[in-house]
């Protein structure tokens, strides 16, 4: 019973993990719709209420789809984009946005670095 135990936790944390490590190229490639808004990089369209998705960590960009997905999240135009995606698009979106350049930037809490 134990080994059947681990095996199933073991499986089941692969396929987790397929799901949470989103591909920049896929991403790349679903990021059609979303560049009327947010521009091909994420990096907006020069229209402030539209955020900025490029450089924003994939863990938000990732919650927050999912929100949007689920009603949690309201806004009636995201609902509907984000209501198509899977899981994995989500995952790969989360991905491309994160990895480009953007203007966010961390900020050092110790200012003498």
């Amino acid at each position: 019973m134990t080994l059947r135990l681990i095996i199933a936790l073991t499986l089941g944390s692969v396929a987790f993990g397929a799901h949470a490590n989103g591909s920049i190229d896929a991403g790349k490639q679903k990021s059609q719709t979303c560049q009327a808004c947010h521009g091909a990089d994420g990096n907006g369209i020069g229209i402030t209420m539209y955020p900025i998705l490029a450089g924003q960590h994939a863990d938000y960009l990732r919650k927050a789809l999912g929100d949007y997905k689920s009603g949690a999240r309201v806004n009636p135009i995201m609902a509907g984009f984000a209501g198509a995606l899977s899981e994995q698009d989500i995952a790969d979106l989360a991905a491309y946005f994160s990895s480009q350049q953007g203007p966010l930037v961390e900020l050092n809490a110790d200012p003498a670095k």
